[in-house]
C-alpha cells in the first residue's frame, strides 16, 4: 500500500528533514521513495526592444533608413 506525504522543505547539508507531524508516521526502518521537485525562477526571455527600452541607443539629429539598419 502506497500512502503520499507532501511537504516543503530545504536542504541543509544534503539534508532534507522531515516535518515532526509526520516522522512517526513515516517511521525509522521504512523503505520510501523521494521525489524532488525543485521550483526554479524563470526570468522572462529578453527580446531586442526589451534590451533597447533598458539601454537605448543615443544618436545626434535624425538617421537616415541605411543608417537605422546599420
Amino acid at each position: 500500500m502506497l500512502n503520499a506525504v507532501e511537504f516543503q522543505a530545504k536542504i541543509q547539508n544534503g539534508f532534507i528533514q522531515i516535518p515532526d507531524e509526520y516522522k512517526q508516521e513515516l517511521g525509522e526502518a521504512e523503505d520510501i521513495q523521494v521525489i524532488v521537485l525543485v521550483k526554479k525562477k524563470i526570468s522572462p526571455k529578453k527580446d531586442i526592444i526589451d534590451e533597447l527600452t533598458e539601454n537605448p541607443v543615443k544618436v545626434n539629429g535624425v538617421l537616415s533608413r541605411e543608417e537605422i539598419y546599420n
